[in-house]
């Protein structure tokens, strides 16, 4: 594990509350670069809040955009009762993708090139915009109008926290636990489909794994995504057309290591195939 930046005392009073989270920013910034994990947050006695978590990782954020990372689309996480469960979360998170998180399809996943520490494999319904989503105040039915496409998407979470001892500010502040993703090539609109009803059958090795259904993410991911885009209007934060929205996962999260090969069918819209080397 590596060292977690020293936060003084005289930093958790209100007048140094911005210094606080720039600081533990580049904590989770150098963690990221370094393969490295920390000392989870919310064991430092720090009293931070889901404010101070979403204003760290947008610090974390603008590091990595400054590196030349690009902003191209958002994710939902600990939507599923599953994974709330697994994790000891029992409420949802948010991130943001970057255009180097994106894998093809099929494509080998090097866990050391692409700075995973302890990844894990999930199956998503994956949400492609075709016009913004600015909330508070949306709806499902804003949702479904605002989304060309649907396309069946592994997440691969990954956290800098050690040994995932995670709780909601943690994971927040850790850009959701995000590490990277991989969209199947199917499109399908999602018009006339029960996205609660969509099932999904994931494989890991050639082996049945899990299944699971849309349902499992608040019911629907329509909900899922209304809540995301909610939530994120509310600090002047929108999904944008042309975003890939990671609506939460079907099925418990499952742990990779090189060698792994994790395969998914969303029934009825298509595949995706995730490879780790």
């Amino acid at each position: 594990m590596g060292d977690s930046v020293s936060i003084p005392a005289l930093l958790t009073t209100d007048a140094c509350r911005e210094t606080l989270r720039q600081t533990i920013g580049e904590e989770l910034y150098h963690a990221l670069r370094g393969r490295q994990t920390v000392a989870p947050l919310s064991g430092r006695e720090l009293q931070l809040d889901i404010d101070d978590a979403y204003a760290i990782s947008l610090a974390s954020l603008s590091l990595r955009c400054a590196d030349g990372e690009r902003v191209v689309g958002k994710k939902i996480g600990v939507t599923s009762k599953a994974v709330q469960d697994m994790l000891g979360v029992h409420q949802p998170d948010f991130g943001f993708l970057t255009d180097q998180m994106e894998v093809a399809n099929g494509s080998p996943i090097d866990v050391n090139a692409r700075r995973l520490i302890q990844p894990r494999a999930e199956a998503e319904i994956a949400f492609i915009l075709g016009s913004d989503l600015v909330g508070p105040g949306l709806t499902e039915a804003d949702v479904l109008q605002a989304t060309d496409w649907i396309a069946p998407c592994f997440e691969i979470v990954d956290s800098r926290i050690a040994n995932w001892q995670i709780g909601i500010v943690d994971t927040i502040a850790d850009n959701a636990s995000c590490g990277v993703y991989v969209l199947g090539e199917n499109r399908v609109s999602p018009e006339g489909l029960d996205l609660s009803a969509l099932k999904v059958t994931v494989w890991k090795n050639g082996e049945f794994l899990s299944e699971g259904f849309g349902s499992a993410v608040q019911g629907s991911p329509l909900t899922a995504v209304a809540w995301l885009a909610n939530t994120l209007g509310q600090y002047g934060v929108s999904l944008n057309a042309g975003d890939v929205i990671l609506s939460g996962s079907l099925v418990p999260l499952a742990p990779a290591v090189a060698g792994d090969r994790f395969e998914m069918e969303l029934q009825g819209v298509g595949r995706a195939l995730a490879c780790f080397v």
